[in-house]
């Protein structure tokens, strides 16, 4: 996927993505957030349940809301940290930020088919 542009006040803006080009991109999210993991769980963020959501802005910045499995969590610092720096990494992302939340708690219903399966449980 490349970047378009368009001249505006002498100036190059990206035009705006359309709904397919940011799918394609929260794809590439998801396919990353699988790579990271809690390292207390041997199941990967995404199929753990501990992120809620994605959006990617037509500037190609990407927020995250995620959470952890407990407060106080011994990765709290680290893993939104690690999370911000693999997503920045991807070429279709112009920015990250990622933000922490509680509420809803998690819980072991937020696991996916995916990760109960690693885990034993299905």
């Amino acid at each position: 996927m490349h970047w378009r542009f368009r001249q505006k006040a002498g100036k190059l803006n990206p035009t705006p993505l359309s709904n397919e080009e940011k799918a394609v991109i929260e794809q590439l999210i998801i396919r990353e957030l699988k790579t990271v993991f809690d390292p207390e769980i041997p199941v990967n963020i995404y199929d753990l349940g501990l992120v809620y959501d994605i959006l990617v802005d037509d500037k190609r910045t990407v927020y995250i809301k995620m959470t952890l499995t407990a407060p106080s969590c011994p990765v709290a610092e680290s893993l939104p940290v690690e999370v911000s720096e693999r997503i920045r990494k991807l070429d279709s992302v112009s920015g990250v930020k990622v933000e922490v939340v509680f509420d809803p708690p998690w819980s072991r219903d937020m696991i996916s088919q995916e990760g109960l399966l690693e885990m034993g449980f299905l």
